[in-house]
């Protein structure tokens, strides 16, 4: 059975070979900014703008992953989403989130940075740690607050560039979340 971390470098790959824009997220972004942890599940933007371009990606990826006919709505990120699972193997999971036009997704892909993975052995286009905060803030859940807390811990509020967190704090309406975490973080 392929982990889940061959399993993002395919879709990577798949992404680079059929030239299309891309952003990985969710655990793995996380990973590279805060306290690794592990996951059953690869989450990658992708630009698909162009008729066509997902379904090159999904086509390029069914001998190894088998997705749903099904595109779902996200109500988290508001997006469009296609879920596979590796062929004969359903305890991992490989999320496509389709690009939209939301002003901090727009600004969090375009800001994206190429940056050596270790956990995946390779380069990709990562979110900058200021944007994994933001987003992770922006859900709010339970885990993903902890997930913000962490990441600011770890880089240290001195290192970001707070007032870009900040800004989108007020537009999300999250500042007071993240005045909780801020708070919550140990002293230096």
């Amino acid at each position: 059975m392929p982990t889940v971390e061959e399993l993002a470098t395919l879709v990577i790959k798949a992404c680079e070979a059929e030239d299309v824009r891309h952003m990985v997220t969710g655990a793995f972004a996380f990973n590279y900014y805060g306290i690794p942890r592990s996951t059953k599940d690869f989450d990658i933007v992708l630009d698909v703008a162009g008729k066509g371009k997902i379904e090159s990606i999904i086509t390029r990826l069914a001998p190894k992953i088998e997705f749903g006919a099904q595109v779902q709505f996200d109500t988290l990120t508001r997006g469009r989403r296609h879920i596979g699972q590796p062929i004969g193997h359903s305890a991992i999971q490989v999320e496509l989130f389709e690009l939209f036009d939301d002003p901090f997704v727009q600004s969090q892909f375009e800001r994206r940075l190429l940056l050596p993975s270790e956990q995946l052995q390779l380069e990709t286009w990562l979110p900058t740690a200021e944007d994994v905060i933001v987003q992770k803030i922006r859900w709010g859940r339970s885990k993903d607050l902890d997930d913000a807390r962490d990441v600011l811990a770890v880089q240290g509020p001195e290192t970001l560039d707070m007032p870009y967190i900040e800004n989108w704090c007020d537009t999300h309406g999250t500042r007071e979340r993240l005045t909780t975490i801020l708070e919550s973080l140990p002293p230096l």
